[in-house]
């Protein structure tokens, strides 16, 4: 691996600012974040599908909107966030769902405990020269690594005008999934793939959605008013978001990873 996050090019201070500025937004987070296709999720699962019952971790569950998804596939759901306030919706949302307080530099479940782990919207924040030896090891061998992230699709005309009216002072370090790397001893094999997913939304619920991106959490409070206020702007003059609700499409990146023999 090269780095150690997808983030090397923030100051370790911004990098923590915007990595804990979700807590303060987890209610809305739960409400206003799109889930994961089914498809992608079976696909992340594949490797493991004969194994009956299978147990998968959710790492860096957040409020549970992958958790959600996995319940209706497979037996056994653990779930693994270091944030108190998005464990908390977790719970409230899922109480079924055993969830604990870890983060992927320090997983609470004992060594080859589960056979899949799979991150939605998360991996980008891990610092992950500590993070592969942990995942690899609480997998079972043969384990499964898969990170799962939702992008707005620009190349839809609209969707990349949206995503240039909503670039904020600090927009300019977003992370892009192809900076994540897995491959290496532990994981020597990793593929990828995506999916298309969508995501009904209007033009306040839009705004809502990014409100609760981190480059806008961490922004001055006028500052992330006149942003999303030019959000609802752009939706509402633009011929395919100005008639109420529209689907916003989205594409799910997905990347998996196998366990080597020597992980």
């Amino acid at each position: 691996m090269s780095g150690s996050s997808a983030f090397d090019s923030l100051s370790p201070e911004t990098l923590a600012r915007r990595a804990s500025s979700f807590g303060g937004q987890a209610a809305a987070y739960a409400r206003e974040r799109p889930d994961y296709p089914d498809a992608a999720v079976l696909w992340a699962l594949e490797p493991v599908a004969d194994r009956v019952p299978s147990r998968v971790l959710d790492l860096g569950a957040g409020t549970g909107k992958l958790t959600e998804v996995l319940l209706r596939h497979v037996t056994e759901v653990v779930a693994v966030e270091p944030d108190s306030a998005m464990l908390a919706q977790l719970r409230r949302r899922l109480p079924g769902v055993p969830a604990m307080e870890g983060s992927a530099e320090e997983i609470p479940l004992p060594d080859g405990s589960v056979d899949a782990i799979l991150v939605g919207q998360a991996m980008h924040w891990f610092d992950l020269d500590r993070a592969v030896p942990e995942m690899a090891r609480v997998l079972t061998p043969g384990g499964v690594l898969a990170g799962l992230w939702n992008l707005d699709d620009d190349q839809v005309p609209w969707v990349k005008g949206l995503k240039r009216v909503a670039a904020s002072t600090v927009s300019f370090t977003r992370w892009r999934p192809d900076l994540v790397t897995l491959r290496g001893p532990r994981f020597p094999v990793v593929e990828q793939a995506r999916f298309p997913h969508g995501q009904r939304r209007t033009a306040e619920s839009m705004a809502a959605t990014i409100a609760t991106h981190s480059h806008v959490l961490t922004l001055p409070e006028s500052e992330r008013d006149e942003l999303l206020g030019r959000v609802v702007d752009y939706l509402r003059s633009t011929a395919e978001t100005a008639q109420g609700e529209f689907e916003l499409p989205i594409t799910t990146m997905t990347v998996r990873a196998l366990l080597g023999q020597d992980g």
